[in-house]
């Protein structure tokens, strides 16, 4: 195991003391580990880990029978009533039809009835327009990540040849959000300061999307951002986002919902996160690859070759095996894992530190704060401003 973990991490010490891992709620599943897009920004294939290359294309009966089995195992030795399952990739839409719904049906069979299970999946939505009627049956919500109008989305987001992935996208999506809305789960939007941050709104407004993910682009200390180098105190990423908060906010009626803005919102009023974006809590999201090993985020990718791994597998290994790990306890700690410099933020308990991936910085590993720090304090300071204000203009009955 890589020296960049914190595996001089007492786990037996914290349990000996009262602390408890909470288990996991999320399960992703990598059903095929290539993709017929070539997007540079990509994590899996464009970044440090490259270990998609040594893994099958899909998932075997095998591997699926284990990952169902350790699934249903792990909510009954928690006595959950209800997790989500994620249908992911690579592409997911690049398996069988005969593979998505045994995937689907093996897990479902497996929990039994007690269990909810709340299958969805994360797509390019190229090849949405046959998959459609088959997600419907099986009940699988979808997510599609497009990053705006043509321009905006083919700046990173084409076919390994150069072509274009827009209107192969639209066409699904626009069959999504009419014929099959009750399954539409939200779109993913990759930021680049590049692109005017109203334009790709309004772009993915077209849509009617019942939710938006903006996501920061996956970078840390030794690859930092576009617009962020090292010691910069600008903030373009918070200063795009603030401009579509402004809007968001400030709408007559509420026209989607921008999951980062509504977590910070919820959390400055005092709840917590359920996203490993912001916030403190545990996170509780586990993988299983193609090949069957069980693995972190896979987020991480983007930090070093091997920075998800556990070194377990679902055909000899308990998902519960896995909440011990010190990489992973390291992750349900809270505050107490956030790097000093964090602790003494006045926004830390909203900010989390940052997604732990950005975090990285070779060396001291993930014991830093987030390289989007500067953009992170900017952004959530502007929405705790605008809040304050509208509260105290309705407490005053002046809004």
């Amino acid at each position: 195991m890589s020296s960049e973990w914190p595996a001089s991490l007492d786990v037996a010490g914290l349990l000996a003391g009262g602390w408890r891992p909470l288990s996991f709620r999320e399960f992703i599943l990598k059903i095929h580990s290539r993709c017929d897009l070539a997007c540079d920004y990509c994590y899996m294939y464009e970044m440090a880990d490259q270990s998609w290359r040594d893994r099958p294309r899909f998932m075997s009966a095998d591997v699926i029978e284990h990952a169902a089995a350790r699934i249903a195992e792990h909510a009954q030795t928690h006595g959950l009533t209800s997790i989500d399952v994620v249908l992911h990739g690579g592409e997911p839409l690049l398996a069988s039809h005969d593979l998505i719904t045994h995937v689907v049906t093996t897990i479902r069979d497996g929990v039994g009835p007690a269990v909810d299970v709340r299958m969805s999946m994360q797509t390019n939505g190229v090849r949405l327009p046959s998959y459609l009627a088959l997600l419907d049956r099986l009940g699988v919500r979808i997510g599609v990540s497009i990053d705006g109008d043509a321009e905006a989305n083919d700046r990173h987001r084409r076919y390994r040849r150069g072509g274009s992935s827009y209107e192969a996208v639209t066409t699904g999506l626009r069959l999504l959000s009419s014929h099959y809305r009750h399954l539409f789960g939200g779109l993913l939007c990759a930021i680049d300061v590049a692109n005017p941050p109203l334009t790709v709104y309004e772009a993915l407004l077209q849509f009617e999307p019942p939710a938006i993910d903006f996501l920061l682009p996956h970078a840390n200390w030794s690859e930092p951002p576009p617009g962020r180098g090292p010691g910069s105190d600008a903030t373009p990423y918070a200063d795009w986002l603030i401009e579509i908060f402004d809007r968001w906010y400030g709408a007559p009626q509420q026209e989607t919902s921008v999951r980062l803005f509504t977590e910070i919102m919820h959390l400055l009023l005092g709840g917590t996160s359920s996203s490993e974006a912001i916030g403190l809590s545990p996170v509780t999201v586990v993988v299983i690859e193609t090949d069957g090993s069980i693995e972190q985020s896979d987020m991480l990718k983007s930090a070093y070759s091997g920075a998800p791994q556990t070194g377990l597998h679902v055909a000899a290994d308990p998902l519960d095996t896995a909440l011990t790990l010190p990489s992973i306890a390291a992750r349900q700690l809270g505050e107490s894992a956030l790097a000093d410099e964090c602790r003494r933020c006045p926004v830390h308990r909203v900010c989390g530190g940052g997604l732990y991936a950005h975090r990285y910085r070779p060396g001291s590993g993930f014991a830093n704060p987030s390289v989007y720090g500067p953009d992170l304090h900017r952004l959530i300071s502007h929405i705790s401003d605008v809040l304050t204000t509208s509260l105290t203009a309705r407490a005053n009955g002046t809004a």
